[in-house]
This record gives structure tokens, C-alpha cells and sequence, in this order.
């Protein structure tokens, strides 16, 4: 059974800091408590406590609670009430929709005597006739009952017929109380006949799905056996709920435990597939290595023919901790482990996987990974030096001669193979100074083009 644990209350007092000595109000409603206990050692200063919607058949633990003002224990098991002398600040008692048959068990509320608010709506003693006569009298401290306010004509009244209504509910709490022994031995009997079904079960060879068998060679045999299991837990699913049952404690715990073993048995067919699951195909039998995308992550895969190098960024999740990426550069392909599930890409191109390096982006999370390719392109290199040194030549150009730099980019094919004579004479009269160059420069440029617009900028 479920009980009242210190973590539970620790996770239900984040309100007071996790502190639980001196809290005040917890909330513990529908966390499938069947055993009330320790509050009273914990949390010694609790005001309000909400325990509704669980599976408590009986209220104890709560008698040291002194200055316990609200109890609202709705919707449980609970067939007396009892237990509650010590709680001597109590104000509020809510014991909505349980199985309090036991009415006169009430009396034990007398030493409570700051309790104004009563609930017992939905339990059976309140279809007794002369309930709340019975209620009205016996607690005078009393001023609601059921939400309803209790008139001081209604209480003399009660005190009056007192005798004859205390007799009336002493008759019919004896036959509530011999019917609930019956019903008591209607739920035993349920419970030995579902356990006897499960062993036959068992015997014939339906194993339950906690115990999965390993037969890898059985594939379709056990396709079948999990059709026929699934159609047979339908049926059982079926018959259950379809059962005509009475409303007892016993059955609404049956039901739950029917409802928890459902689940579990689920939860143990789905850890089971997990682990069944086949690995993921990366490499082929034939050695074909294949583009693999199971973590579904957008990439980008960038040939830098500059740098003579290739540049993966895939968006990795901005808040995964790298430690849990696990990259692996191989000569014609890339593999990365993103939480233990694999991204593959078949390189367009051989690289350098020693030479590699892998960073990570602080601000959007993704994993870039550069490559530097296995062959080296000796001419893009000359190319880009050839460029380099003719850009410098052309920046000289432009400072003396910008008019004659214009020709060279319209038409290069005339100046295939450059003059040497004439980078000599430039550089000439560069060193003749800006001051002669400056006139000559402008003369040049208005004879030359005649559709030149000067700008002073320039």
C-alpha cells in the first residue's frame, strides 16, 4: 500500500521552502494514499490539511494535530469517524461521498467542541431515517451540517424526539453493518477467484506480459500469441467494467488496483519493445555506408573551397549538454551521436579526420564541425595569391591612373601578359610625388572620357 512519505510531503511544501516542520497547509489530494501516518510527527503546526480523493479506509495519525482547524478527508474509504479527540482546534470536518454506515460514531465528536461545519453528504448513514435529527442533537457545538444552517428550532426539536430517533438509528445501522459483512465476503471471494484464474493461467502457459519470453526464432509465432493475448485482455477488460458490482470500498480499491495493474503491465510491454528494438542500419552489409537522420535535426553541410575544407553545423538543442554528443569524423563520412541516437552523412569529398576539429555555438547550441580535405588544390592557391598581388597592383593603379584601370577590367584579354615597361614607368612617376602626379591625373581623365562625371568624393 501507498503511505505518506517524506518526500511526498517535502515536493507538496514548496509553498514554505520545502520545510515541513513548520508548515501550516498541505494539499495530498489524489495521490492514491491507502495509509495515513507520520503527519502528526512532522508537521505538528498544520492548520489545513487536504487528504481528499485517495484511498485512506481509516482516520488515524492526526490526533496529535492541536492546531488542526480544517480536515477535508472527501471521497476515501473511510467507515467510522474516529480518532479526531486530540485535534482540539478543529473547525471544519469534510467526510463527503465515503462509507460512514457507523452514524453513531459521531459521539466521538463531542470533545471537539470549536467544530462548526459537518459534511457526511454521500456516505449511507445519510439515507437513515432521522439523520440529521440524530446529528443536530447529539453535536450541540454544531452551526452547519451538509451546508445547511441548523435553526435553534431544529436543534429543541432534535433534543426532544432525541430517544426515539437515537433507537431508529441503532435498528438501522445494525442492518447496514450485517450487510456490509456480506458484501465483505462477496469481495473476498472476488479477489481468491481472480487470484485462482491467474494461476491457471499461468499454468497453461499465458504468461502475463511482465515476463516476456525470449524466443528470437519464434517471430511469427509470437505475433500470433500477442493477437490472441491482446483479444483475450479486451474481453477481460470488458467483463470487468461491464460487471454489476455494489459500491463498497472493497470494490473502489478492486477497481484500482485493476486500473494500476493495467498500467503496469503496459508500462512492461513498452520497456520491453525498447529493448527488442533493432539497431539502426549505418553501414550496409555490402560496406555501403548510409545518410542517417534519427535524432531529426535540421544541417547544413558547406564545401569552403577558399579554406579547402568542408563545414558541417547541425542544430543540436541550444540546452543538451555536450557531453552527451559523441562526434566521429571518418574519411568519407561524419557520425553523430545526439543522446545515444546517430546522425550519419556520406561525405561529398575525403577529408582529414586527425585534422578535424568539432566547436559548439554558446549562443545558438549548434555543433560545427570542420573538415580539412585529403587533397590539397595547389592552383586555387596561385589563384588566389595571383589575385591578391593583382588587386594590390590594381589599388596602386587607381591612387595615379583611374581611367586607364577602368580599360584593364572592361576588357582583361587584351592584357593577357602584363607590360613590364610600363609598371616600371608608373612606378616612376609615382616616385616623382602626388604633388606633379595630382594636375597630370586630372587633365589625363577629362581628355580620355568625356562622358566622366568628376565628384569631388572620389
Amino acid at each position: 500500500f501507498l503511505s505518506v512519505t517524506e518526500d511526498l510531503v517535502r515536493r507538496r511544501a514548496e509553498h514554505n521552502n520545502c520545510e515541513i516542520f513548520s508548515l501550516e497547509e498541505i494539499s495530498l489530494h489524489q495521490q492514491e494514499i491507502e495509509k495515513l501516518e507520520h503527519l502528526d510527527k512532522w508537521c505538528r503546526d498544520l492548520k489545513i490539511l487536504y487528504l481528499q480523493n485517495n484511498l485512506i479506509p481509516k482516520i488515524e495519525n492526526v490526533g496529535k494535530l492541536k492546531k488542526l482547524e480544517y480536515l477535508n478527508v472527501a471521497l476515501n474509504n473511510i467507515e467510522r469517524i474516529e480518532n479526531l479527540e486530540g485535534c482540539e482546534e478543529l473547525k471544519k470536518l469534510d467526510l463527503t461521498a465515503n462509507f460512514i454506515g457507523e452514524l453513531s460514531s459521531i459521539a466521538s465528536l463531542k470533545c471537539n467542541i470549536h467544530l462548526k461545519e459537518l459534511f457526511l453528504v454521500g456516505n449511507p448513514c445519510t439515507e437513515f431515517e432521522g439523520y440529521r435529527q440524530f446529528v443536530v442533537a447529539t453535536l450541540h457545538q454544531l452551526k452547519y451540517l451538509d451546508s445547511k444552517e441548523i435553526e435553534r428550532s431544529e436543534r429543541i426539536k432534535a433534543l426532544q424526539n432525541y430517544p426515539e430517533v437515537k433507537w431508529k438509528i441503532r435498528e438501522q445501522e445494525r442492518a447496514y453493518l450485517l450487510k456490509r459483512a456480506r458484501e465483505k465476503e462477496e469481495a473476498q471471494r472476488r479477489v481468491q477467484e481472480r487470484k485462482d484464474k491467474k494461476q491457471m493461467d499461468s499454468k497453461l502457459g499465458f504468461d502475463s506480459p511482465d515476463s516476456p519470453q525470449e524466443k528470437p526464432n519464434q517471430a511469427e509465432g509470437d505475433g500470433e500469441q500477442e493477437r490472441c493475448r491482446t483479444v483475450e485482455n479486451d474481453e477481460e477488460d470488458r467483463r470487468f467494467w461491464e460487471e454489476p458490482t455494489p459500491y463498497t470500498p472493497e470494490s473502489r480499491l478492486e477497481t484500482h488496483r485493476y486500473i494500476e495493474e493495467k498500467r503496469r503491465a503496459k508500462d512492461n510491454i513498452r520497456e520491453s519493445k525498447k529493448r527488442e528494438k533493432p539497431p539502426w542500419t549505418l553501414v550496409t552489409a555490402e560496406g555501403k555506408v548510409l545518410n542517417v537522420n534519427v535524432p531529426k535535426l535540421h544541417f547544413s553541410l558547406k564545401d569552403d573551397e577558399e579554406n579547402n575544407q568542408i563545414i558541417l553545423d547541425l542544430a543540436v538543442y541550444r540546452h543538451l549538454d555536450t557531453s552527451l554528443l559523441d562526434v566521429d569524423v571518418q574519411p568519407t563520412y561524419i557520425r553523430v551521436l545526439v543522446k545515444g541516437k546517430p546522425f550519419q552523412l556520406v561525405l561529398p569529398e575525403e577529408v582529414k579526420p586527425d585534422s578535424s576539429s568539432a566547436k559548439r555555438s554558446q549562443t545558438t547550441g549548434h555543433l560545427v564541425v570542420t573538415m580539412p580535405k585529403a587533397k590539397e588544390i595547389i592552383l586555387a592557391k596561385k589563384k588566389v595569391s595571383a589575385s591578391i598581388k593583382h588587386s594590390d597592383c590594381n589599388t596602386q593603379q587607381k591612387t595615379t591612373r583611374s581611367g586607364q584601370v577602368e580599360k584593364l577590367e572592361v576588357d582583361p584579354s587584351k592584357y593577357s601578359f602584363p607590360d613590364v615597361t610600363k609598371i616600371i614607368q608608373e612606378k616612376e612617376q609615382t616616385g616623382q610625388g602626388p604633388i606633379k602626379l595630382q594636375p597630370q591625373k586630372v587633365t589625363e581623365v577629362k581628355k580620355s572620357c568625356v562622358d566622366f562625371e568628376n565628384n569631388e568624393d572620389v
